[in-house]
């Protein structure tokens, strides 16, 4: 980048999260300007915070990484869900509208129902079935409404080397258990946080070069592949090359508060053929994010 260009100022909320942890390990070697924050330093619900938050910095692009995740403690405190995934990213939106800045917020799998059995596309109709969904999918309309710049991007099973994930509690339990029952009547595919994170800064590259204004909207990104939870553990103990019985089980013989879709297999077509990106297997992601963990 030449030294007479400004470097543009990307914002990441929820920073403290995997995703904004990757991202944070990624702005090392970037050319442009980060703020990281999190709840202790921008709480997104307050409104007027967050509207003299952009109006005291000129802010290019806002990453929002930040949501209320808890997808069974949802289902009592759907108050606190919609007030993170719901409000905190209207007034996100807003001020991101009011400033000209680019939105791209961080979406999920669970606003749909899971009960077709193909790749599911940014066009077929969303239907969550649990609160968690719900307030997902309303978070996506107030920053697609809201913010004539935004892109939404939904993921789905997402695990890093930061925070807690699936990964780490099958890692956690071997430690401990000679079994383990999980369940293999969901299907879906993991995502390496590391990997999302890095399509989005190339998304920013496109905006810096002037053409990511005609590619916004809704994406699906995940890794490639397909995989059950079962399918999933299996693969850690594998790769780490741990002695553990693990047992496939339905659904039904692990009842949780919040439901969960049985298929949610997203289709990568789009933000493949828009951003000219290859999408690593989802075995390949698991085998490098291990092996981060060792080191």
């Amino acid at each position: 980048m030449s030294k007479n260009i400004k470097k543009p100022t990307i914002l990441v909320t929820g920073a403290n999260g995997q995703l904004g942890s990757e991202l944070r390990m990624l702005s090392a070697e970037s050319p442009y300007h980060f703020i990281f924050t999190d709840v202790d330093d921008l709480d997104l619900t307050q409104r007027e915070s967050v509207l003299a938050f952009f109006k005291e910095r000129k802010i290019d692009y806002c990453i929002n990484c930040a949501a209320y995740t808890a997808v069974d403690k949802a289902e009592a405190d759907s108050d606190l869900a919609f007030k993170i995934n719901v409000l905190a990213v209207e007034n996100l939106a807003m001020a991101c509208e009011q400033s000209e800045t680019v939105l791209i917020h961080i979406s999920t799998d669970f606003v749909f129902d899971g009960r077709s059995y193909l790749p599911i596309t940014e066009t077929d109709e969303p239907c969550p079935i649990s609160i968690y969904g719900q307030t997902k999918l309303e978070g996506e309309r107030q920053a697609l409404t809201t913010c004539t710049r935004t892109i939404v991007i939904r993921t789905s099973w997402l695990y890093s080397t930061f925070g807690n994930n699936f990964v780490k509690t099958m890692l956690r339990i071997a430690e401990t258990r000679q079994e383990v029952n999980v369940v293999f009547d969901q299907i879906g595919t993991p995502t390496y946080a590391a990997d999302l994170a890095k399509v989005m800064i190339g998304m920013i590259d496109f905006g810096v070069a002037g053409g990511l204004i005609e590619k916004l909207g809704i994406y699906h990104y995940s890794n490639e592949g397909v995989a059950s939870w079962y399918d999933f553990a299996t693969a850690v103990f594998e790769e780490k090359y741990v002695q553990i019985k693990v047992n496939p089980i339905l659904t039904s013989g692990y009842p949780l508060p919040a439901k969960r879709p049985h298929f949610s297999v997203l289709d990568k077509t789009k933000i493949k053929s828009v951003f000219g990106i290859s999408i690593p297997h989802w075995r390949a992601s698991l085998r490098i994010c291990l092996s981060k963990m060792e080191n």
